[in-house]
């Protein structure tokens, strides 16, 4: 770029995207003078995704405004818990964070996601089409126009994931109600009903089941059960919802 002089800002969460030289307060950034403030940001590293606000000589601003020279431009985060207008809240997730899916379909969360790659063309067009936000940490990925929405996951421990998904979206926790493996809607089932798909042991030893009414999977309170509780009742316990066995 060599055109108009402005002072960029990036707001302290968005540090993490941007190099060290971009990190400070008032960075002279040279642009242009024919692109836009989101193109400007983005070109500083950070998702347009990242971003709640804009504010231009104090003044919030537009992505599609094209700065002038000399004007001081500060870039914020978005606020938390963020709204996502436009549709019921739901999420779709790439192909690289299979646990947090699983996680947030234990918590009766909204979440597609696939075992195989389709790629970002793909996972952007069902964003549009399915009017989803896309989880990714992929920041490419994130910088596609045709996304209805998205959000960088911040954090490769699928602890922290789920706290930094459910503290940014706050979405309604329905714990237990959702297939893990397909995210279809769990349904109470008889042991009479599901007894050909349980192994000698399993029908001996647990009398209470469930079943998706996609994919058929059944459920119940195994070996991995306490683990399970603990998951949600941390999550119950911080971002609200009701634990139903």
């Amino acid at each position: 770029m060599n055109g108009p002089g402005i002072q960029l800002t990036l707001a302290p969460e968005l540090h993490v995207f941007a190099a060290l030289a971009r990190r400070g307060e008032r960075v002279p950034t040279t642009t242009d003078g024919a692109s836009s403030l989101g193109h400007v940001v983005e070109s500083a590293g950070v998702p347009l995704t990242e971003v709640g606000h804009i504010l231009v000589d104090g003044t919030e601003t537009p992505f599609s405004y094209v700065p002038r020279a000399g004007e001081s431009v500060e870039v914020f985060g978005v606020d938390r818990p963020q709204a996502v207008p436009g549709a019921p809240l739901r999420f779709l997730l790439d192909v690289h964070l299979g646990t947090l899916a699983r996680r947030l379909r234990l918590l009766g969360v909204d979440a597609a996601y696939e075992n195989e790659d389709p790629g970002d063309p793909a996972l952007a067009s069902r964003s549009a089409a399915e009017q989803r936000v896309l989880l990714s940490r992929d920041r490419g990925l994130l910088r596609r126009r045709e996304l209805f929405a998205g959000a960088y996951v911040y954090s490769d421990n699928p602890d922290e994931q789920l706290r930094d998904v459910l503290g940014r979206f706050a979405p309604a926790l329905a714990p237990w109600t959702r297939c893990t493996a397909c995210n279809g809607p769990l349904r109470r089932a008889t042991k009479d009903s599901v007894g050909d798909r349980l192994e000698d042991g399993t029908h001996r030893s647990y009398d209470v089941f469930a079943q998706c009414a996609d994919c058929e999977r059944v459920y119940w309170r195994g070996a991995h059960h306490a683990r399970l509780e603990r998951i949600v009742g941390e999550a119950v316990a911080e971002f609200g919802g009701v634990a139903t066995p």
